[in-house]
């Protein structure tokens, strides 16, 4: 409510009717308004009572009153009683209707409340033939918390010479504000002037909460304090106009996470179908691992090695080459070895086995050299040397790589996998072993090394054998010995078997045998003479 916007009479309610009395004035600026004023000041023991009209809350917790007015000064007004006041008191009473009558609520302070006493800062006292010089005093005062659908206001004058020049009744809100990324609609403040009244954000479009729910608090005089959360542009989105709108990226750029990151251009040989993306899809041919940032360019696999070149060594093979000319655009190339057996014959090649041995490894080579072993003697070979970086699983073609082709010479025999021990005795042994895996020709004898247990190999004793069968003798009783043989072919000794340990009889147990031995025989011999008897009985019995 704001009096001076009345284009009419006020039509406020008086008690009595000699008390206020209502009258055209003018404010500061000329313009006409409506004044109530009261000057019984040669009377003692005034009560005028000044009741504005219902007066509706609209969701207000608390009343702000501004009252301009004016006083004169007692001390200026000749021949006044000591009754003479430069106050007045305002009161309020609150209502779900508008309910007041001329005798309803009671011209007292209950069921009036009394909000304060105001007290003028300054007042007049000059007069001359115009009038009265005024000095025009504002106030404000609030009061609540109110609840009730609306409420009156009243002065009361117990004895003063004053003017009530403006009332403008107010409450305080915070305005309707996009902060923080989140709408905070219009809040009204507390009942208490130092009342801090929560609201509740809501994301602005294409934004979404961070961390807490979005809060800000509406203080006292209608202003937001202590933002708390904050809404981010969600990925695909950027913050625009002030932090107010979250726009959908152009074609072409993106936006990966969410946050207040700006929409950046996509990488090279990449691309977008749609405003808004969160990531750039990659063109025919080009690919990103999945390791690969999403502001990265996409790559693609690299181009065939060049100039491999080979170096056979009877059964090893030194590979070399160059890098690809053109490596996909990344930095992760590595090398992959792809052995195949193509035999001596016309047949396809196959997959080498597992006994071919790479070093340092046959995939995921660093440096552009391999040393491959183990091969078999007189047979061709095809080494694949392939190069692959981060993106050829994600390519549907195989990758790029060089080939060459050798033949490997003669080699010496592999090693003897497995020995035997056919027998033993207190002073000898008796071994067999299985022929090489891989004899790469002719066997021309076999080489024993021989040692105890408890000594070292300088201890060793060599015997051959043109078999793969031999008996060592010499030996001492109850001994273990460890036994290595090899091969040989017109290509030399291959490697020593793996150690295997084998141990003599001891002297007693020699002798046990032989006594079992012999009660063996006697006991056939026996057995024989029993036979013969039997025979000759049946014999003398034919001729009697």
């Amino acid at each position: 409510m704001d009096s001076t916007t009345a284009t009419a009479e006020l039509g406020w309610t008086v008690q009595p009717s000699s008390g206020w009395e209502e009258v055209s004035g003018y404010d500061e600026n000329m313009n006409t308004i409506r004044t109530y004023q009261v000057c019984n000041v040669f009377e003692p023991s005034q009560n005028n009572w000044l009741r504005t009209k219902y007066i509706r809350r609209r969701g207000a917790h608390r009343i702000h009153v501004e009252m301009k007015f004016s006083v004169r000064d007692c001390s200026s007004i000749p021949n006044v009683p000591g009754s003479c006041k430069e106050t007045f008191n305002l009161y309020y009473y609150e209502s779900d209707f508008d309910s007041a009558t001329k005798t309803f609520p009671s011209w007292m302070e209950n069921p009036w409340a009394k909000v304060d006493t105001i007290a003028a800062d300054e007042s007049f006292s000059q007069v001359d033939l115009g009038g009265r010089v005024m000095k025009i005093n504002t106030e404000v005062r609030s009061f609540g918390p109110v609840s009730k659908m609306g409420f009156y206001l009243a002065f009361q004058d117990y004895g003063g010479c004053m003017s009530l020049i403006a009332v403008r009744v107010y409450y305080r809100k915070c305005p309707r504000v996009i902060q923080n990324g989140a709408i905070f609609q219009e809040t009204l403040s507390g009942a208490e002037s130092t009342s801090l009244v929560a609201a509740r954000g809501i994301c602005i479009a294409n934004a979404e909460e961070v961390d807490v729910p979005i809060k800000l608090y509406c203080n006292g005089d209608g202003e937001w304090l202590v933002p708390i959360g904050r809404c981010m542009c969600k990925a695909g989105y950027e913050s625009v106009e002030n932090g107010t709108v979250c726009r959908a990226c152009p074609t072409g750029m993106f936006k990966a996470n969410q946050g207040d990151d700006s929409c950046i251009h996509c990488p090279i040989n990449s691309r977008t179908t749609s405003e808004g993306a969160t990531n750039c899809v990659c063109r025919n041919s080009y690919y990103r691992a999945d390791s690969d940032p999403l502001q990265m360019p996409c790559t693609t696999i690299p181009s065939a090695p060049q100039n491999v070149i080979s170096s056979v060594n009877e059964t090893s093979l030194m590979l070399e080459w160059f890098p690809p000319r053109d490596s996909g655009g990344r930095e992760d190339l590595v090398y992959n070895i792809i052995c195949k057996s193509c035999g001596s014959g016309r047949g396809a090649c196959t997959r080498c086995g597992d006994n071919v041995q790479f070093a340092p490894r046959q995939l995921g080579l660093t440096e552009p050299r391999v040393y491959i072993s183990d091969l078999l003697a007189h047979t061709q070979y095809t080494f694949e040397v392939q190069a692959v970086n981060g993106v050829t699983d994600q390519s549907p073609y195989s990758p790029h790589f060089a080939s060459v082709n050798i033949t490997t010479n003669q080699a010496a025999p592999s090693s003897v996998s497995i020995m035997h021990q056919v027998s033993r005795t207190v002073d000898s042994i008796t071994l067999s072993w299985s022929q090489p895996d891989q004899p790469n020709g002719i066997i021309l004898d076999y080489e024993l090394l021989i040692y105890e247990k408890d000594l070292t190999e300088h201890n060793s004793s060599v015997v051959k054998s043109s078999t793969n069968t031999v008996l060592v003798t010499g030996l001492k009783a109850g001994t273990i010995y460890v036994f290595q043989v090899r091969a040989r072919t017109v290509a030399g000794y291959g490697r020593y078997s793996g150690k295997m340990y084998f141990q003599t009889m001891t002297e007693g147990t020699d002798i046990l045998r032989v006594g079992v031995t012999l009660a063996g025989h006697q006991k056939k011999i026996l057995n024989s003479i029993q036979v013969m008897r039997a025979q000759m009985n049946q014999i003398q019995s034919v001729e009697v």
